[in-house]
């Protein structure tokens, strides 16, 4: 069976750019991780139901690939796919740590809304596919689109290809589980300040490069203040010279070759 690879992502920068009722407006570079992915292929099934094997801590009714299911049945009513999954289960090889801000449940979601349409020659484009990736969380749509490097706005729905060249990355996930509502409830609480649309135009303008060049962990993310207010364990976690992925709790930085 065909595998796909399901990349995982960095945020660059991540800035607050307003509120939308109980969401968060933002702009954010996202940057695929070219050396970590979770690996997917269909497979024949060995129990009833709709099946994931995989290393999950979820039911598969809270799995992001089962809710990408539900949200491509509802917008397709396609009895082929309802075939396929009676049929085969869904393997994922995870590589990329769950709770982590590298966006691993939402490329997992978005690679089997792909792989189903391939499959399955259902012919949606890649804004619909997007558009139902969307029911599923905010980053999904992202790793619809393939992008080496975006980035996105809103509450997520806006992905702009940015071209530059891909960042070799380094990335390390302390083995802390972070709560994306409970960072972004303590950012609201205790360190709201979005930035300006001209500072935002500002920073999407950018190179990556250019913007870990030029900022410091908590002026690049502005979630790193909070998560720490919130998970005083990820301060042993921090280096200098490491920037701060999403809600976390994962760090990364540019990999030195220099010293391998």
């Amino acid at each position: 069976m065909k595998r796909y690879k399901a990349f995982a992502k960095v945020n660059i920068f991540l800035k607050i750019t307003g509120t939308r009722g109980d969401y968060h407006e933002l702009i954010s570079r996202f940057m695929r991780v070219e050396n970590l992915y979770d690996e997917l292929y269909f497979a024949p099934k060995e129990k009833e139901g709709f099946e994931i094997r995989g290393q999950f801590s979820c039911t598969t009714e809270q799995n992001t690939i089962y809710k990408a299911y539900k949200a491509l049945l509802e917008a397709t009513e396609s009895e082929a796919l309802e075939k396929l999954m009676q049929k085969y289960a869904i393997v994922v090889e995870k590589h990329i740590p769950a709770f982590a801000g590298l966006g691993g449940g939402s490329s997992d979601a978005a690679t089997y809304l792909k792989m189903c349409n391939e499959v399955l020659h259902l012919g949606l484009s890649r804004c619909e596919l997007a558009a139902i990736g969307m029911r599923v969380g905010a980053d999904v749509a992202f790793f619809i689109y393939d992008y080496a490097s975006a980035n996105v706005s809103g509450i997520g729905e806006i992905v702009e290809e940015f071209q530059e060249p891909l960042l070799e990355l380094e990335v390390v996930t302390p083995k802390i589980e972070i709560s994306t509502p409970k960072v972004y409830k303590s950012y609201r609480a205790n360190f709201f300040a979005p930035i300006s649309a001209d500072e935002s135009a500002k920073l999407a303008s950018m190179s990556s490069s250019e913007i870990l060049k030029s900022m410091k962990v908590d002026e690049a993310n502005d979630l790193f203040k909070p998560a720490l207010h919130e998970y005083k364990e990820l301060k042993d976690h921090y280096r200098h010279g490491w920037f701060f992925s999403g809600s976390g709790s994962s760090f990364f930085r540019i990999k030195d070759n220099m010293h391998g």
